[in-house]
């Protein structure tokens, strides 16, 4: 039988869960309610006599065991008033399986030279993306981490510099959104555990790509979730000391909201995201529907408010700063409140950016509009030059999302024509709400495929097809270089790096509207973006520009080299002429075709 240390061996006070060690592995777990608590498994022929745990303060137990070591199996024995229980360790960081025991985890990994810098926020192309269908080996098989290390060059080349990860945590069976964390700690077994998910952040890192993870704090489970009654004590049927046990446990995910208020709950939390951070690297956080850790219903509904819920995320947002203020924390509330991004100090919860949902819906709503008459370039507008606290970059914009394309949505070139995705109409508006995604405010982000004009919707169990980005390799030389323009690659367009934007022509009738952004101004920083929204082209159209020279088109979305039904309409570069046009000094015209965007700024002399 193997020995538990001595009681002279000084207990750990602090950390969770296991802890190896150079000659076993310290326990350490929360369970106020339980009588006695000891750790079980194939070491000790799961004999709960065996090696207890020792009770400490506030419902803490820990021991010191030697000889176990990394890659045990083992499970919490706790005797509680309301009778035995076996439970998974709350800090497992691997399991067998969602049903199945906690793994005492292996904690080394070469690093080997990883010495990752995070990019500028304002340089930030994000690229959402789902482990389990990104590139999955068949449809019967979900992929890996190691099948997204596969793709890496595909997304670097592509100008990609940021992806962010539906949540990859341990979910029951081996498919899912990832929303339903069964482990929070734990990373998912079937995608291949933690040491593939170290390697996939390494390998991203290599390629000059930020990780990014989604994180689910609103709701754990439903389903394989030991947290729930983890102890054996509840009220109201409720969940126990993980949970709210009354009217404020209510959420969209079933009655299992964690207790914000409770310290070791509130630790738990905090403790998970600086895991993510700090041990195994990821340059950021995306954290799921924050508006239901604010709210009980996700509304602006002052009597159903969790004051301790926003207090916990800014706290946590306060612990990162502090300690890593380059990673970037990116809040979903949708409700368009600037406080969710303004500083703590404040009175805001400090998250870095946002999602922006007056974006999505507003552009969508412009995109697939079956009649050119009405689509509304007045609220277009609007959307484009929304802020938050004056910060640009303080919201993430885009058309397509895990969110926007599934749960009755589809992708955007299926809203626009159903059953025929890959038609003209669908192409050229889908590209036009791209080119304002990457040059509107805000840090563009597109879901997995949509570069290669996936269709449909997603699902889980929907692999995303390859072979669309060979049928359409001249759409992802699109997308190539719109990220290029956006990430001023060539030095010609530092304006959409910048914070100014000014919507300086509108033509409703003929729906056509322009807009400038600017860094620090001058040749090769104001740029220009002319877009069109009509299925009416125009040889020779004139908008006002802010400086006069040469201005040259360094996009056409309507060009051939993208898609061979596209038109080649002929835009060439102007030479601005003096004279007052839309509030600018000078004006120049430009060829414009239906549905498409050109991009245009100053040639240096």
């Amino acid at each position: 039988m193997l020995e538990t240390a001595p009681s002279s061996t000084p207990v750990l006070q602090t950390g969770m869960g296991a802890l190896p060690h150079t000659n076993g592995t310290t326990f350490r777990v929360w369970a106020p309610a339980a009588t006695a608590v000891s750790v079980v498994g194939p070491f000790n022929d799961w004999d709960p006599t065996a090696h207890p745990l020792t009770h400490e303060t506030d419902g803490y137990w820990a021991a010191d065991l030697l000889d176990v070591g990394v890659g045990t199996e083992y499970k919490f024995w706790l005797d509680t008033p309301t009778g035995e229980l076996k439970r998974n360790d709350p800090y497992a960081r691997q399991v067998t399986h969602s049903a199945g025991n906690s793994v005492v985890p292996d904690h080394s990994f070469d690093w080997e030279d990883d010495q990752f810098q995070m990019p500028a926020w304002n340089e930030l192309v994000l690229y959402e993306l789902h482990v389990g269908t990104f590139n999955a080996p068949n449809p019967e098989q979900p992929g890996t981490f190691l099948d997204v290390v596969e793709k890496l060059g595909y997304l670097r080349d592509l100008g990609i510099n940021a992806i962010e990860i539906m949540p990859p945590t341990e979910f029951p069976g081996g498919r899912s959104w990832g929303y339903n964390p069964s482990h929070p700690f734990a990373l998912e077994t079937d995608y291949g555990g933690p040491q593939a998910f170290k390697q996939l952040v390494k390998e991203a890192h290599r390629h000059g790509i930020a990780v990014i993870l989604d994180v689910v704090y609103n709701h754990f489970g439903p389903g394989d979730l030991d947290l729930w009654q983890f102890d054996g004590w509840q009220e109201n049927d409720g969940g126990g000391i993980y949970f709210y046990n009354d009217w404020r446990a209510e959420t969209p995910w079933g009655h299992n909201r964690p207790d914000y208020g409770r310290d070791a709950v509130r630790a738990y939390i905090r403790d998970n995201a600086l895991m993510w951070l700090e041990d195994y690297r990821v340059d950021g956080l995306r954290c799921d529907s924050i508006s239901h850790i604010r709210n009980v219903d996700g509304s602006s509904d002052p009597s159903r408010d969790l004051p301790d819920g926003w207090s916990l995320m800014k706290w946590v947002n306060e612990e990162i700063q502090s300690k890593m203020p380059w990673k970037i924390m990116i809040g979903e509330d949708l409700q368009g409140n600037e406080y969710i991004t303004r500083h703590t100090e404040e009175g805001g919860q400090g998250f870095s950016s946002q999602w922006d949902a007056a974006f999505v819906n507003i552009v969508r709503d412009a995109l697939v509009a079956p009649n050119d008459d009405d689509r509304d370039l007045h609220r277009v507008a609007e959307t484009l030059t929304g802020i938050y606290n004056g910060d640009a970059f303080q919201r993430v914009i885009y058309t397509e999302s895990h969110d926007e394309v599934a749960n009755g949505k589809s992708r955007v070139t299926e809203e626009i024509m159903p059953g025929d995705a890959h038609g003209w109409f669908p192409k050229k508006r889908a590209t036009l709400g791209a080119a304002l995604v990457f040059t509107a405010p805000g840090i563009p982000m597109m879901f997995q495929g949509q570069e290669m004009l996936a269709d449909g919707y997603f699902s889980d169990d929907l692999p995303l097809q390859w072979e669309h980005a060979e049928q359409h390799a001249g759409l992802v030389h699109l997308y190539r270089d719109l990220i290029a323009l956006r990430r001023n690659l060539a030095g010609h367009t530092r304006g959409l790096l910048g914070q100014h934007t000014e919507v300086h022509h509108i033509n409703n009738e003929v729906k056509t509207l322009a807009f400038i952004r600017r860094d620090q101004s001058g040749p090769g920083d104001t740029t220009v973006v002319l877009a069109n929204f009509a299925n009416q082209g125009h040889e020779a159209y004139t908008i006002g520009l802010p400086r006069g020279g040469n201005w040259r088109v360094r996009f056409n979305s309507d060009w051939e080299g993208y898609d061979e039904e596209f038109g080649n309409f002929e835009s060439m570069d102007t030479h601005a002429e003096e004279g007052v046009y839309d509030d600018q000094p000078f004006h120049g015209t430009f060829g414009l075709a239906p549905y498409s965007v050109l991009i245009i700024s100053q040639e240096p002399s």
